[in-house]
């Protein structure tokens, strides 16, 4: 990897920036260089809401980018808008549990984490962003699970009963982002 670029798009209060943070958050422990751009809608809560987050090994010449190599989109009007700004061979990952589309395109790898429903099995349905930032490691491989726990743990570790329910569906994301690499590679 030398750069990598996620956007990370829903409706405010879907924890898209928590996600966005998480992600810069343990490519910063990595030593990588990181920007984490937030945009937010006119309203917060169930406003649109989305983040660039690029990790790089080397300096970022700019932050600001027409297409991505991936986004993970967690509504429906995300992924009409979002899924065109994604570059070919890049990855797509969408929380089916909300959005029933898929995309027609043939040159990306499109993943679909029912986030939402993984994250109301585990307990809390506000752990669906970590689902889809596990899905998002799992497939990419762009930071180490390791740190990412470490940072959720830090971040997010003062409710106990929380905590456990995003490692709970962290684990799930990191197991379905890798499935779904492997079965894009066998295709």
């Amino acid at each position: 990897m030398s750069q990598y670029e996620v956007l990370w798009a829903g409706f405010g209060g879907q924890g898209i920036m928590v996600a966005g943070q998480l992600l810069a958050y343990t490519g910063i422990k990595e030593g990588k260089n990181v920007v984490w751009i937030p945009s937010y809608g006119p309203e917060m809560r169930g406003g649109t809401a989305y983040c660039t987050v690029v990790v790089s090994d080397k300096r970022i010449g700019s932050p600001i980018m027409n297409l991505v190599q991936a986004a993970c989109v967690f509504n429906r009007p995300s992924f009409d808008k979002f899924c065109p700004k994604i570059k070919p061979g890049g990855l797509l990952i969408v929380n089916s549990s909300l959005i029933s589309a898929q995309t027609d395109r043939t040159d990306i790898t499109e993943i679909l984490v029912p986030a939402n429903q993984m994250a109301i099995d585990a307990g809390n349905v506000k752990a669906a962003n970590i689902a889809m930032l596990g899905a998002f490691v799992g497939a990419t491989g762009i930071i180490k699970p390791d740190n990412l726990r470490a940072v959720i743990h830090e971040k997010l570790g003062k409710k106990t009963a929380v905590l456990e329910v995003n490692m709970t569906v962290l684990e799930q994301g990191l197991e379905l982002g890798k499935k779904g690499i492997r079965q894009r590679q066998k295709a």
